[in-house]
């Protein structure tokens, strides 16, 4: 006879078995679902790859190729419109003081700057800054300047081509420096130093001018802190103008040309 006691633990042990069955028969089901599912994703997959090779899927990329194609041009960098520099070497030497001042202060003096871009003449003032003249007539006797770059285009703020240094760096110079002249002159009205001006450059401080020198092709706002010694002529104005037309190779504003400015020759000459 079965007791009260083995009753229940007959009834427990089926509710038991029953649980693990509908567990198992989930856990059966679930596997045939997840089946099916990556069965239907791996057709989907298939069939999209089949779309993309047989080229229904490739509007999009299509379309970003043709808007590509159909888009305007990369404007190309400005055609240099200088020649090739002439065979030669640049001077190294230095000097350990300024030459002592031969210049005839009553005299015209003009230099000319034979450049692959074109002859630039200019006029030099001897009388309102002889000692900038008298280094000019130095350095460019001896040949200093013959066969250096042009290093410094600036075409935002100020407009100026600056030359005269051997090294192309922008910190070369002849080893001794000159003062400061005409920093009054009439021509420099309003803190500007108008187009045509040939000036000093210098470190920022006072009397601290070498060999280094730029050309003024446009009016520029600058503080009257360097010496003006020179005038540009018409024909030279026309050049210095085709280089500043070319640009500079940074694009903001300030850095070396894109012409190939190279004084071929520079010669001093008492008129």
């Amino acid at each position: 006879m079965v007791t009260q006691e083995q009753r229940r633990r007959q009834l427990a042990r089926e509710k038991f078995l029953r649980q693990q069955q509908r567990r198992t028969d989930a856990r059966r089901k679930a596997k045939v679902r997840n089946a099916v599912v990556a069965s239907v994703l791996g057709v989907v997959l298939v069939g999209s790859l089949a779309l993309y090779t047989t080229g229904v899927l490739k509007d999009d990329k299509d379309d970003k190729a043709n808007a590509s194609a159909s888009a305007e041009p990369t404007p190309s960098a400005p055609k240099d419109p200088c020649e090739k520099p002439a065979e030669g070497a640049v001077k190294t030497q230095t000097w350990k003081k300024e030459p002592a001042v031969a210049v005839d202060k009553s005299a015209k003096y003009t230099m000319k700057l034979a450049t692959t871009c074109g002859d630039i003449d200019i006029a030099l003032n001897a009388s309102a800054a002889p000692h900038t003249v008298n280094s000019f007539d130095f350095l460019a006797g001896k040949g200093y300047f013959d066969h250096t770059k042009c290093h410094r285009l600036t075409t935002n703020g100020i407009f100026v081509l600056q030359c005269g240094d051997p090294t192309g760096s922008g910190s070369g110079g002849p080893g001794y420096t000159i003062p400061d002249e005409n920093l009054k002159d009439k021509s420099l009205k309003g803190g500007v130093y108008p187009a045509g001006t040939v000036a000093m450059a210098n470190t920022g401080q006072a009397h601290s001018g070498g060999s280094q020198f730029f050309l003024v092709y446009q009016d520029s706002q600058l503080p009257p802190s360097y010496t003006p010694f020179g005038t540009v002529s018409e024909s030279g104005m026309t050049v210095l103008k085709k280089i500043a037309a070319a640009g500079e190779n940074t694009g903001a504003g300030d850095g070396a040309p894109n012409a190939t400015v190279v004084i071929d020759k520079a010669t001093v000459a008492r008129s």
